[in-house]
């Protein structure tokens, strides 16, 4: 099928890439026109055929708003707008009714994969309706990991970025136990090589994972961090989940406590954090901070 993709970044163009390996036709565009195939949403628009997908892969908030509101000026009804952008899902009823209005679909989705998503395919969260969700599925197919899992229907306009809201809490609070493990690892005379104790547990223990086998590549660059300040920043999806746990009455004490880590790390260099923001850089290709 043909695909308009609109925000070639980190994320963005990587997805191009592994769309096209599918056998798919994308057409992406990107502010800058060294990443782009066209030079203008109009063009992007121009070149598809009828009923359209256009894909939106660029900040929330704003930038979201802003493309969504001139593609619902240059689509037509039947066609499908796709927001897998890190939205908050209550933006997204707003996008469907605005869309809605003149006949044109929409799609939220909720896309996990970071820098590695080009090889290892891209966890994918989404919400809408049946009809439109199935105008997408080729391209879903696309991105998704080898395999039966790691692609899922989340339900109604809004479930695939609460979705993947909530698995970023989840992220944090991970990102936190073995950034404390690590801290705690660090601080005793008798643990000689802390690097190896980690590595140990990637196999036969409960805790292995792949945030465990990416804090292990961070280590084996700079065994002690010793690189990096203890900083890291929080993408808002961490705030947005204790802020719907607060709405619905649901404790989360786990992830609340690792976003108020990340808000102590702008105090004081953390070591914590450290290894926070290492594994960010794995997973996401997130700047950090050097000393």
């Amino acid at each position: 099928m043909e695909l308009g993709l609109v925000g070639l970044g980190k994320m963005g163009g990587n997805m191009r890439e592994r769309i096209r390996r599918a056998g798919h036709t994308v057409v992406g565009y990107d502010r800058n026109p060294d990443l782009a195939d066209v030079h203008s949403l109009e063009e992007l628009v121009g070149k598809l055929t009828g009923p359209r997908v256009v894909w939106v892969m660029v900040p929330a908030g704003e930038p979201t708003q802003a493309t969504i509101d001139r593609l619902a000026e240059l689509l037509e009804p039947g066609d499908v707008v796709v927001d897998g952008g890190n939205s908050r899902w209550t933006d997204d009823e707003k996008h469907a009714e605005e869309l809605a209005a003149k006949g044109i679909g929409f799609v939220d989705c909720g896309v996990s994969g970071g820098v590695w998503g080009l090889e290892n395919g891209y966890a994918l969260m989404y919400g809408g309706d049946a009809e439109n969700v199935a105008k997408v599925q080729p391209i879903f197919d696309a991105l998704k990991p080898e395999g039966d899992f790691g692609s899922v229907h989340a339900g109604k306009v809004g479930a695939g970025h609460f979705a993947k809201m909530v698995h970023n809490g989840i992220e944090y609070a991970m990102m936190q136990a073995y950034a404390e493990g690590w801290e705690l690892l660090e601080k005793v005379d008798s643990v000689e090589n802390v690097r190896e104790v980690f590595r140990s547990w990637q196999e036969g223990t409960v805790i292995r994972s792949w945030l465990l086998d990416l804090a292990v590549n961070a280590l084996d660059e700079d065994q002690h961090l010793d690189g990096l300040r203890g900083y890291a920043q929080d993408s808002g999806e961490g705030r947005w989940t204790v802020e719907a746990a607060i709405d619905h009455a649901v404790p989360l004490p786990a992830i609340t406590a690792s976003l108020f880590a990340r808000f102590a790390s702008r105090q004081d260099d953390s070591p914590q954090m450290k290894m926070i923001a290492a594994l960010r850089n794995q997973f996401g290709g997130h700047a950090v901070e050097k000393k």
